[in-house]
């Protein structure tokens, strides 16, 4: 058996301030994906930050740099881009929940979301697909049906292969229907999201439940997160799926060691190799996915 490992960058969560190792300006985050992509990532994720305060943004120039030194450089790698910005509320209060509260709402429509991924044409770009209460407090991960099936008409136009992050069970159920829709072209890539509150519970019956239900002619990735992120790596594996990690969703290899991207690309390596399976490379991944390399 080969496995991929998809490296998740940097991300959007309120983690620059907990390690020295998240990237946050440009050069950072294509760094350190070119240092995953030497450690053994075949794909590495990417988010961009707001150069300055570390907060998430969705700036196409941002985009534009982070793919361009990523494609500039003489390390070759999958490219996919996220595109689960623009999709985030946050009501007012429990009590008076309009108007939205500004600090944290951030909506736009599907175009827009859509925006860097049209100028940018990496290999591969997430969909979220569904919405849900995403861990505490009154922050909502909004992606409704209909902005579902736009985004994927407008990924399938733009001649990327979307990677179908699934939370839980009914995302699948609904990537499936939109799958027997024609929105989707084979062979679909899907992510299992797995512990991240209140999606899907990262036990192995809950990653089993997801994976018994994965139509045979997909291909799956899993992953968990914070302490839980390198087991899962064994877990996705054992379970015929690829793996990911990455700062996105940990920042420590080990208690109290913080990591780098490159040393947790290191250390899946060392656990998929320690069970006398390869890891995957680049182009045997733009392969068995069928992707497009776009200059």
């Amino acid at each position: 058996m080969s496995v991929f490992i998809t490296c998740a960058v940097t991300g959007s969560g309120d983690t620059a301030g907990k390690s020295e190792h998240v990237p946050i300006t440009p050069q950072q985050i294509a760094d350190s994906a070119i240092d995953a992509a030497k450690a053994g990532a075949a794909v590495v994720h990417c988010h961009v930050r707001d150069p300055e305060t570390g907060a998430p943004a969705r700036d196409l120039d941002l985009y534009k740099e982070v793919t361009d030194r990523i494609r500039s450089s003489d390390t070759d790698v999958v490219l996919n881009l996220t595109t689960g910005m623009g999709g985030d509320i946050v009501i007012g209060s429990v009590e008076a929940p309009l108007p939205l509260d500004p600090e944290g709402t951030d909506l736009a429509g599907a175009t827009e979301r859509m925006e860097h991924i049209r100028e940018c044409r990496p290999e591969i770009c997430t969909l979220d697909v569904g919405s849900m209460n995403f861990g505490e407090g009154n922050y909502i991960m909004s992606n409704t049906t209909a902005t579902l099936d736009e985004m994927a008409r407008q990924i399938q136009a733009a001649g990327v292969r979307p990677e179908l992050e699934l939370f839980d069970t009914g995302h699948l159920w609904y990537a499936k229907a939109m799958a027997e829709r024609g929105l989707f072209e084979g062979p679909v890539l899907a992510q299992l999201c797995m512990g991240i509150p209140w999606g899907a519970p990262n036990d192995l019956n809950s990653l089993m439940a997801m994976v018994n239900n994965i139509p045979d002619d997909w291909v799956f990735s899993a992953f968990s997160i914070g302490a839980d992120q390198l087991r899962f790596v064994a877990a996705a594996m054992l379970a015929g799926g690829n793996v990911r990690v990455g700062l996105e969703d940990n920042l420590y290899l080990e208690r109290g060691v913080k990591a780098t991207n490159a040393m947790l690309v290191e250390r899946a390596v060392t656990i998929i190799e320690s069970t006398n399976e390869t890891v995957m490379t680049p182009a045997e991944v733009r392969a068995e996915l069928n992707l497009t390399k776009h200059a």
